[in-house]
């Protein structure tokens, strides 16, 4: 069985719904049921008895273009873990794209970010290079950046709080820095923070790091790690938006891109495309009564 959940144009939805049915059917697969769900009103649910998730997800995702989604081969339920990155996720910037302007290369230093979350160059690579650029910039310029430039995503805070409210873990991990990643994850609640360092020595950035990296390979291993900590039945939740996250995306029992890149949004089961991270608590069955606002 399949349960594919979905947020999407509601004048349209009645039509795109029989379309889909339609062409699962000439698939091959077997629609048992659709309908609104009784507590999250904005939220379709369709299970399918029988069909390949592939092909269902590409007919869904084609029928209902601009959705939010979410398609599981198990009973979704509120997860007790939830790994999510930071930049472009979280908050609405590239930490590291912002604290490029103060030294006048964010055009030079985004390009590069780019090209990262895209999956075109080596991540570890990509990183040193950016940061080795900032070598010389103020430490103070840490300070304004976070004043200045770093917001929360609409819902980030809500969807951290709400989780947590109901016992579910979470954990930061970022391929930015701590000198963002902490303050960040004290504001919206996350348990644990997860992050590389920038080296700072006589009040400016060296353009080094200090320590191991946090790469791809290493988010995917704190999600298993604590998975397995949790328990092997553990249902987890990870969100992301760049190549960078695909590896903890597609080990997460549910892995949903943000605003993705088009290889993180093809990694996950499910896409934030059309509303605010809100959209995850409706996919997940929360009632907005049940929310923990702040």
């Amino acid at each position: 069985m399949l349960i594919a959940r979905l947020i999407a144009d509601p004048t349209t939805l009645g039509d795109n719904l029989a379309r889909a049915v339609e062409q699962i059917t000439a698939a091959g697969g077997e629609v048992a049921g659709a309908g609104m769900l009784d507590f999250c009103e904005s939220v379709l649910e369709i299970e399918v008895a029988t069909g390949d998730a592939a092909t269902v997800r590409g007919i869904l995702d084609n029928c209902f273009p601009a959705s939010d989604f979410l398609l599981s081969d198990r009973v979704i339920e509120t997860p007790r873990l939830f790994v999510s990155d930071m930049d472009s996720t979280m908050i609405s910037a590239e930490c590291i794209d912002e604290l490029a302007d103060f030294a006048g290369l964010k055009e030079r230093i985004a390009a590069i970010t780019e090209r990262a979350m895209q999956g075109e160059l080596d991540f570890e690579s990509a990183l040193r290079e950016r940061v080795g650029l900032l070598k010389d910039l103020p430490e103070t310029a840490i300070t304004q950046c976070l004043e200045e430039r770093i917001r929360p995503m609409p819902g980030a805070r809500t969807l951290v709080s709400t989780l947590k409210s109901r016992g579910c873990h979470t954990v930061l991990v970022t391929g930015g820095f701590h000198s963002f990643a902490d303050p960040v994850a004290a504001q919206l609640g996350f348990d644990r923070v997860v992050g590389n360092r920038l080296e700072i020595a006589d009040g400016r950035l060296t353009g080094a790091l200090v320590g191991g990296i946090v790469d791809s390979g290493v988010k995917k291993t704190v999600l298993l790690e604590e998975m397995e900590r949790l328990g092997p039945a553990t249902a987890s939740l990870a969100t992301g938006d760049g190549a960078n996250d695909i590896p903890m995306i597609a080990a997460a029992t549910h892995g949903i891109a943000y605003y993705a890149k088009p290889k993180a949004r093809q990694a996950a089961d499910g896409w934030i495309d059309r509303g605010d991270l809100t959209s995850i608590l409706q996919l997940f069955g929360i009632a907005h009564e049940d929310w923990v606002i702040d």
